[in-house]
């Protein structure tokens, strides 16, 4: 009986993600099929790495109005969604609770105003904030996640780095509001173009806000599925390398830091057998000999950047949290000593 039950909640989980899945690439079609209407938007000169070429040479109070209004009533309404959830409903189930359907449906709608958003002022959040913003936030959920995955399938070859349980509990209790704040933000620095570049982004968001809607569900914790969510920044960095770069760019360094990711952390919590994973390993090291002899082996240290990155910011990150639960709790004390210092005193 009990594993009948478990059968069904997992096929309620994956009818959730197929259908949600689904969605995504039909809004990513219609993000393609209204995006040539853009066409004549008239753009600055690219001007490098840190300048992002989608935004309007004379922006207007309403252009910036539109794009912060709307970022603005997205991240308020999923921050109340997710704080109504943790305080009022508070248990997991196989299928939605009544707010993931209002998740899915705020999102869905903010998708529809930021489109229409697009086409009447055209800026995204991009005319005031750095690109570096957009890719950061990104960076940080990527991070969190590690950290939070640190028990279940360590951090390094399986094996646990040594984070405090309540650093990890921390994350894992109050990540929704940090994941929610990278998927909303990045949506909205956006206009939504047609690129090909922007259309990959534009699915990935959608996957993202999709994940968001799902607290609380057996969907939200399916190991494949969040999986999927974190290896897909390998095909989205790369292939946006290769678009933006050509043949010629930076793409392997995007293609082989994740990756390495993926050996190092992330493929030791599918249940992988030992054989696999070194298959895995020796394919990847066959990669990185094939692709940096052609392009000179002077530059393969490339490929360690991200993974160096990705593995200092979950340090700095649980120090951090570390940190501040430390001083609230100090703080905490030093107010029930004062307050039981005025009880005392007659």
């Amino acid at each position: 009986m009990v594993s009948v039950l478990n059968d069904s909640r997992r096929r309620d989980a994956h009818r959730v993600l197929v259908i949600g899945i689904a969605a995504s690439a039909v809004l990513t079609g219609l993000v393609w099929l209204l995006g040539q209407r853009l066409h004549g938007i008239r753009l600055l000169p690219d001007q490098g790495a840190s300048w992002y070429y989608w935004k309007l040479p004379e922006p207007t109070a309403w252009t910036r109005a539109s794009a912060w209004l709307g970022y603005a009533a997205h991240q308020a309404s999923i921050w109340g969604l997710i704080y109504y959830a943790q305080t009022r409903v508070r248990r997991p189930a196989s299928g939605l609770h009544a707010v993931n359907v209002v998740a899915l449906a705020v999102n869905f709608g903010f998708v529809l105003l930021h489109t229409v958003q697009t086409h009447l002022f055209y800026d995204g959040l991009a005319q005031d904030v750095s690109i570096f913003s957009s890719q950061g936030s990104v960076v940080l959920l990527l991070v969190v996640v590690l950290l939070m995955e640190n028990r279940r399938r360590g951090l390094f070859l399986g094996r646990p780095a040594p984070i405090r349980d309540e650093v990890t509990g921390f994350a894992r209790t109050y990540h929704g509001y940090l994941f929610s704040w990278a998927a909303v933000y990045t949506f909205w620095y956006h206009p939504m173009e047609a690129t090909s570049g922007h259309l990959i982004g534009f699915f990935y968001m959608f996957l993202l806000l999709l994940q968001g809607s799902l607290f609380l569900t057996r969907a939200h914790t399916d190991r494949r599925w969040t999986f999927t969510l974190e290896i897909t920044v390998a095909v989205h960095g790369t292939l946006v390398a290769v678009m933006t770069g050509g043949p010629g760019g930076a793409w392997p360094m995007f293609l082989f830091g994740f990756l390495g990711i993926f050996l190092i952390t992330q493929m030791h919590g599918l249940g992988l057998s030992t054989a696999t994973r070194w298959l895995f390993a020796a394919c990847y090291a066959g990669a990185v000999l094939v692709v940096y002899g052609a392009r000179g082996l002077g530059s393969v240290h490339e490929v360690v950047r991200i993974p160096v990155v990705e593995y200092l910011l979950v340090g700095v990150t649980a120090a951090l949290i570390w940190l501040g639960l430390r001083a609230f709790r100090l703080l905490t004390r030093r107010r029930r000593a004062s307050a039981g210092r005025r009880a005392r005193t007659p």
